[in-house]
């Protein structure tokens, strides 16, 4: 470890290690199960804005089960170095989702494996899990997608000689529309794509460790307004009955916004899922780093610029085993207009199961671990019968 870098408050059995991932990154990933060699592999991916600590619940019930199990610190985040934060020169193409399946994959082989059992993704890291059981089957031998459905790669016009398609609105004209509402609005995702986020969170008035609070308490079971269904369609009508950290006032950042959901101090300290002590390992690495690695990870999904590559893949298909959980207080699964249902529907041929954990909003693997700990255990005993 880094001189500079201080131990991290890891479970028995669990340690912290760090390699070249042969992709540019020097990573760092926690591990478990690693006592006893060629032990199949599990690779948990965590989202934004966490880390592999994220995971700190499931590595050693994984790690009972049989399995190798390491959990990294992924592009753009936490301990893991070598990424680019810079916004206006900086290679955002690097944070591109094709790069950030080959960071995965060259972190697997590093460790001298060439299958995964199982890669299991929450947030962010749902649609990564997601690209890697489609584009290496052969190495990913399952998937478990979490909080974020997988729609299936973008589609590409088809049949349109003599048949133009009907025109429909693009994002920019609904991201128009939500502007132009009575009470204007815009969706956090092209916010986080702006040149301000970074420095309104990293820079947050009340400083990111209060930042963080207020907006893990916001997306949880515990904010009593995570009531989920599904919307109607993609409008700014519809979207604007999202909660504000995912469709926000225009006027407000989001360190203003999570500002006016702050939990008491009663409340903070009533937290069993995430105590201060905790929360204070997000916001060292935050507050050390800022807030921008993972903030170009939504730059690639809101520009255009790698919509096509991404498109080489269209009508392809998550074939391997695949499982979904989230919280049953979990806007997530339902902030994209029919991404829930299209996975089951068609983006995933061998969907085993979908879970919606009670008392779980966003942070379904930190709020309800042990259900989730049973979600996954349940599905990896069917792979091995």
């Amino acid at each position: 470890m880094p001189a500079d870098l201080s131990p991290l408050p890891l479970p028995e059995g669990v340690r912290s290690r760090f390699a070249d991932n042969g992709n540019g990154l020097q990573m760092h990933w926690l591990e478990a199960g690693f006592e006893q060699p060629g032990q199949p592999l599990v690779v948990l991916l965590h989202g934004f804005p966490e880390l592999a600590f994220s995971w700190r619940h499931q590595m050693l019930p994984l790690a009972a089960l049989g399995f190798h199990v390491i959990a990294p610190d992924q592009r753009g985040y936490g301990r893991t170095t070598g990424w680019d934060a810079r916004y206006d020169e900086g290679d955002l193409a690097s944070f591109r989702m094709l790069n950030l399946v080959r960071d995965v994959l060259g972190l697997v082989f590093t460790l001298g494996h060439r299958q995964v059992a199982a890669v299991v993704g929450h947030d962010f890291g749902s649609p990564v899990a997601a690209w890697c059981a489609l584009l290496r089957p052969d190495v990913f031998r399952s998937v478990v997608l979490m909080s974020a459905p997988f729609a299936g790669p973008p589609a590409l016009p088809f049949d349109t000689v003599g048949h133009p398609t009907p025109a429909r609105a693009s994002m920019a004209d609904v991201l128009a529309a939500l502007a132009a509402l009575p009470r204007p609005r815009k969706h956090y995702q092209w916010y986080y794509s702006t040149p301000e986020a970074n420095a309104d969170m990293h820079g947050a008035i009340q400083g990111v460790h209060d930042l963080l609070r207020a907006y893990y308490h916001h997306k949880s079971a515990e904010w009593p307004g995570n009531q989920p269904h599904p919307l109607p369609g993609l409008d700014a009508d519809a979207l604007a009955t999202l909660p504000t950290y995912y469709v926000m006032d225009m006027a407000l950042d989001m360190a203003a916004t999570v500002a006016a959901e702050m939990p008491s101090p009663e409340a903070i300290s009533a937290c069993r899922w995430l105590p201060d002590e905790a929360l204070r390992v997000y916001s060292a690495e935050y507050a050390r780093n800022g807030f921008q690695g993972g903030l170009q990870w939504y730059r690639c999904g809101t520009s255009a610029r790698f919509a096509a590559e991404l498109q080489t893949f269209a009508g392809k298909t998550i074939d391997v085993p695949a499982c979904f959980i989230a919280g049953r207080q979990d806007w997530g699964v339902h902030q994209v207009p029919g991404a829930f249902e299209a996975m089951q529907r068609r983006a995933c041929t061998d969907l085993r199961a979908v879970h919606l954990v009670n008392g779980a909003g966003h942070w379904v693997q930190q709020e309800q671990p042990e259900a989730v700990n049973q979600r996954l255990g349940e599905f990896l005993a069917q792979l091995r019968r």
